[in-house]
């Protein structure tokens, strides 16, 4: 297997994201996000650690950049600080973040390498979340003030958009588990932040399309390959569909047009509240392509003591499988049923897997890391994404997270996903064996 097996149209690249890797949280003009209030409080992020300087990337992102292009990788993913652009997430626009962002774009584009921009990495505005953040239908009308505001400023540049990373996630994470920012919890919260998400969606994307004609427009969502814990037990089965239509089911459907999947999760129904006259139709939009995030599979296991869901994840250190820092399984296969999934679905015209990778204990000795375990899980994922593609499934394009080892949410630093280890006392970068990998494999 090599990189011309996938085609000369194949997207190949790396994917970061601002709060992560940026650091400067408040320099220049730049206002506080929800992450930049949610990891000073107790007990909610490992050993207390934050993003405030993270991988100094603001300062050190020509570094990285000419890593990229070291490494010919042809595109690079990153996100942008709605709170960098706008400090109050509304209103005055702080220019000095606009010319940073101009300033990472342009030297992309020197080495040659296209940036893919999303626009909606987690890092909600602070100013907005004290109005309700996800919670409060005001936010499509902000959003979409920050997305013409960067399509503006950087669509002359720039024509690859992601609207939104993982609304699964930070609205189930920060809004019903309380995990994540803002660490809000219950199922009204959820249930508002996920509508409302979802109208983002595609809302931001009639927008971007609206003041770019030449736009590639995709939107990333989670995606985790399930299968029922005990494969005849009709319990786990039912348990498997209702997780099936609430992690993975349940913003892209009605994005296709096809609503939200209440009859196999009918805790949905209550969502009824938050959804005006002319909503379900809003929530359409004929995106470009579909970005997927694949990492795992998961085994459901029937819990009736678990509200809504009735079902539970069994860890993959209970089942003493092979597993990452994550406590993911590594499961090849995964990535091949996940593109094969969302190419049954109708209307879906490109997929992109807009993050793949792993997190392992890995071993600086001697300015060498060898992650043959990291190695290895790219191998085998990108095996399996070329059967798919082999087979004729629409998948064009594999980035991997992430570029540098960097700041893992709730995690911390403690999970190393990247190709480029960080020593987070000195800044100083040393490239993974994997990324040495990832470099030969796209020469």
């Amino acid at each position: 297997m090599n990189r011309k097996d996938f085609g000369d149209d194949f997207y190949w690249g790396i994917s970061n994201a601002a709060y992560q890797v940026e650091g400067a949280n408040t320099a220049e003009g730049k206002g506080l996000s929800i992450w930049d209030v949610f990891t000073q409080k107790r007990n909610k992020i490992f050993k207390g650690h934050n993003g405030d300087i993270a991988c100094d990337y603001y300062n050190k992102f020509t570094d990285d950049i000419y890593l990229i292009y070291q490494s010919n990788i042809p595109n690079y993913r990153f996100s942008i600080s709605w709170s960098r652009i706008f400090p109050e997430g509304i209103g005055q626009i702080n220019y000095k973040g606009i010319d940073f962002y101009n300033r990472v774009i342009e030297f992309c584009l020197e080495l040659g390498i296209e940036p893919w921009i999303t626009l909606y990495h987690w890092d909600l505005p602070e100013a907005l979340q004290k109005k309700g953040g996800w919670t409060n239908r005001d936010v499509v009308q902000w959003f979409n003030e920050y997305v013409a505001c960067c399509i503006k400023n950087f669509g002359d540049r720039v024509s690859k958009w992601i609207v939104l990373n993982e609304p699964m996630v930070f609205t189930g994470a920060g809004y019903f588990l309380g995990v994540h920012a803002p660490g809000k919890k219950g199922l009204t919260n959820f249930l508002a932040a996920a509508h409302h998400a979802a109208l983002c969606q595609s809302s931001g994307g009639r927008t971007i399309r609206s003041l770019q004609s030449q736009s590639f427009i995709g939107t990333s969502f989670s995606h985790s390959h399930l299968e029922p814990f005990r494969k005849d037990d009709k319990k786990d089965q039912m348990a498997k569909i209702k997780v099936d239509a609430l992690i993975n089911r349940l913003f892209i459907e009605p994005l296709l047009g096809l609503g939200y999947p209440v009859k196999d999760l009918p805790i949905l129904n209550r969502m009824e509240k938050y959804i005006l006259a002319d909503d379900m139709q809003d929530l359409k939009f004929d995106m470009d392509f579909v970005g997927i995030q694949v990492y795992t599979r998961e085994l459901i296991k029937h819990a009736p003591l678990i509200p809504f869901v009735q079902a539970n994840i069994v860890k993959a250190s209970d089942r003493f499988v092979h597993h990452t820092i994550m406590n993911w399984e590594v499961f090849p296969n995964s990535i091949y049923e996940a593109v094969k999934r969302i190419n049954e679905y109708k209307g879906v015209k490109q997929i992109i897997v807009t993050e793949n990778g792993a997190a392992f204990d890995d071993v600086l000795y001697n300015n060498t890391i060898s992650d043959t375990l990291r190695k290895d899980y790219l191998k085998n994922h990108l095996n399996k994404l070329l059967k798919a593609k082999n087979e004729g499934i629409k998948v064009n394009g594999y980035f991997v997270w992430t570029l540098t080892d960097n700041f893992e949410w709730a995690e911390g630093y403690n999970p190393k996903f990247g190709l480029v280890h960080v020593d987070f006392l000195t800044q100083k970068r040393t490239i993974k064996d994997s990324g040495k990998w990832y470099k030969d494999f796209l020469s």
